[in-house]
C-alpha cells in the first residue's frame, strides 16, 4: 500500500491522477492487441465516483476511482489488477479544508487454469474471507460507502495477501454448486504490496433454484502472534426478483460481530427496471460488534458498537447511480449520525473486438 500526503493537491490534480491510471491500464492491455483474433479481449472496468460523508457533523468530500483491468493471455492464463485512487477533503478546525491522497494497488494477480475444477492464483490477491472483501469493495457494487465494522476480521486489516491461492469448483449442476479457496500469504511491508503472513480459505454451497448461498471462512494470522479467525455468510437472491439479502458473521480471538443488508429494486412495482419507479432501490444495513477483551490488532471497534443505515439508490441510464443514506451509530464512546451521498459511474471498456 502506498499513501501520500499532498498539501497542494486539488480536484484537478486528482482527476489527472485518475486519468493517468486509466491510461496505464489501457497501455498494459494494449500490449496484446496483436494477439490471436480468437483470444478474448482485454477489458478495463471499474467505478468512478464522487462521495460525501457527514459523520457527527463533520463532512468529507471524496473523489475516487477504482479501475480494473483483465488481460487474457491464451486459454489458460490471465492477469487481473485493480487500483484505488482517492482524495479525502476534510474540514480542519478554524482553517478551512485540508486533504490527503491515497493511492494503492488493491491486487495484481496471475490466474492459471489448472483444470476444470482448479485455478492457481499467484501475486497479490484479495483475501478470501467472507464475501464483502472480494465481491463488494468495488464502489459500483457497494450498497453503502463504509466498510462493515467486522471487515478487518479475517482479512488481516490489509484486505490482501501476497503469495499463492488455489480456488475452483468441486462440482456444479442445475441444483447445487460447491466452490472453495485456500491461500498462503507471506509478510510484506513494501510501499506497493502490503500483506501479513497468514493462511486460510473458505468454502460455499450455492443453490441456483432458490438463489441461496451459504459458506464458511477460516483465517490464521502467522505473524508475531498466531490467531484464528472464523466466519460464516448467507446470501439470498431469489431468481427474477429485485430482492437481495446478504449477511456475514465473523469471530476474532477477542471480539465478534455481524452485518446484514437488504435491498429491493422496485422494477416489479414500477413496470420494469427502466421506468421512473423501477429505477428506485431502497436499501438497509444493520451491524453490531461485541468486544470480549482489548485488542488493537483485530480490526474491530474497541468497544461494543451498533449501527443501522437506511438508504435510497436511484439507477440512472448509462450506468450512473445516485446514492443517499442516513445511519445512526451507538457505542459507549458516543452516538453519532452519519449521512452519505454519492454519484458513481460504472465503466466497461473492451480494448478490441473478439470473434468469439
Amino acid at each position: 500500500m502506498n499513501t501520500d500526503r499532498a498539501n497542494k493537491l486539488t480536484p484537478t490534480h486528482y482527476l489527472a491522477n485518475a486519468i493517468s491510471a486509466l491510461a496505464i491500464l489501457c497501455s498494459i492491455c494494449g500490449l496484446s492487441t496483436n494477439a490471436s483474433a480468437q483470444q478474448d479481449p482485454a477489458i478495463i472496468s471499474g467505478g468512478i465516483g464522487f462521495l460525501t460523508t457527514t459523520n457527527g457533523g463533520n463532512t468529507n468530500y471524496i473523489p475516487e476511482a477504482r479501475p480494473v483491468a483483465v488481460l487474457p493471455l491464451g486459454d489458460h492464463l490471465q492477469i487481473e489488477t485493480r487500483a484505488t485512487i482517492l482524495s479525502n477533503f476534510f474540514h480542519r478546525t478554524g482553517d478551512g479544508y485540508d486533504h490527503f491522497t491515497f493511492k494503492a494497488m488493491d491486487y495484481l494477480q496471475a490466474d492459471v487454469k489448472a483444470g476444470s475444477h482448479a485455478t492457481i492464483v499467484a501475486g497479490e490477491f484479495l483475501t478470501p474471507f467472507g464475501t464483502y472483501n472480494e465481491r463488494l469493495t468495488q464502489i459500483w457494487n457497494q450498497t453503502f460507502q463504509d466498510l462493515p465494522l467486522i471487515w478487518g476480521a479475517g482479512t488481516m486489516n490489509t484486505g490482501s495477501g501476497l503469495g499463492g491461492m488455489l480456488r475452483g469448483n468441486v462440482f456444479a449442476n442445475d441444483r447445487a454448486s460447491v466452490s472453495y479457496a485456500a491461500y498462503y500469504s507471506g509478510n510484506s511491508t513494501s510501499g506497493y504490496f502490503g500483506a501479513e503472513r497468514s493462511s486460510g480459505g473458505q468454502a460455499q454451497v450455492y443453490l441456483p433454484q432458490s438463489g441461496v448461498e451459504i459458506g464458511a471462512s477460516y483465517g490464521r494470522s502467522l505473524g508475531a502472534v498466531h490467531e484464528n479467525f472464523e466466519g460464516m455468510h448467507l446470501w439470498w437472491q431469489p431468481i427474477d426478483t429485485g430482492f437481495r439479502f446478504r449477511s456475514e458473521f465473523a469471530h476474532a480471538p477477542h471480539a465478534k460481530g455481524y452485518w446484514f443488508e437488504t435491498d429491493y429494486r422496485l422494477q416489479q412495482l414500477g413496470g420494469g427496471a427502466d421506468t421512473v419507479v423501477g429505477r428506485l432501490e431502497p436499501v438497509f444495513r444493520m451491524q453490531q460488534t461485541f468486544r470480549d477483551a482489548p485488542d488493537n490488532n483485530d480490526g474491530l471497534p474497541f468497544v461494543d458498537t451498533k449501527r443501522a443505515d437506511f438508504g435510497l439508490d436511484y439507477h440512472l441510464p448509462h450506468e450512473i447511480r445516485v446514492h443517499t443514506s442516513y445511519g445512526r451509530q451507538f457505542s459507549p464512546d458516543g452516538n453519532v449520525n452519519i449521512w452519505e451521498t454519492s454519484l458513481v459511474y460504472r465503466l466497461l471498456i473492451p480494448t478490441w473486438k473478439s470473434k468469439h
